[in-house]
């Protein structure tokens, strides 16, 4: 056990090496050798753990949206014991956004990540397309939960309005990056849309 446990120390030191380069100067500056002048282990360690520069973005890019995963649960506690459909929804949305350093290196992250997946088929895994499913799946339970309580109309269509919401989480997201708006500006918008799917009272 306690060689597990090391193994699973190498590998969480190496994919934050990953993270603060990635978050620093880009996926691009990512290579075996900067990772591991970073995570300060040489070169065929890195190389041990992970044997292509593929295996290690993926495994990076896992670790962090578990990290992210981890940050909603507590934003959905926040809200109370039992929190709405709404309370959800919104707390999906504004963790979406690069609020602060872990969510500006996941935005970042995961933008560029998708971009390489368009034309390397090495990197486009099958866990990195199911992430999106399901955070988009969850949604959809939401809104049309938010419909059977009265909180939500019934003539709208839940899977259209979370697919239109996602895509301007994301979009805003990308615009916070660049400087077009502020976090605040981006979440007033959000809560534009919320507001006009399941008003409140």
């Amino acid at each position: 056990m306690p060689k597990l446990a090391d193994h699973d120390a190498r590998r969480a030191q190496i994919a934050d090496a990953v993270l603060r380069i990635a978050g620093s100067t880009g996926l691009h500056s990512v290579t075996m050798r900067s990772v591991a002048a970073e995570a300060g282990v040489s070169v065929r360690l890195v190389q041990y753990y992970f044997e292509t520069k593929e295996q290690l973005l993926q495994f990076t890019l896992t670790r962090l949206a578990q990290h992210m995963a981890e940050r909603l649960r507590v934003r959905v506690a926040a809200a109370g014991e039992a929190p709405t459909p709404r309370d959800v929804v919104n707390a999906v949305l504004t963790e979406a956004l690069p609020t602060d350093a872990e969510s500006r290196t996941f935005h970042l992250l995961y933008t560029a990540y998708a971009v390489l997946a368009v034309t390397d088929a090495k990197l486009a895994a099958q866990p990195f397309v199911d992430a999106p499913n399901a955070m988009e799946d969850l949604l959809v339970a939401q809104l049309r939960a938010a419909q059977q309580a009265g909180d939500m109309t019934a003539q709208l269509d839940a899977r259209v309005e979370t697919v239109g919401l996602l895509a301007m989480s994301a979009g805003l997201g990308t615009s916070v990056l660049l400087g077009q708006r502020t976090k605040r500006d981006a979440l007033a918008v959000l809560h534009y849309h919320l507001n006009r799917i399941m008003p409140t009272s």
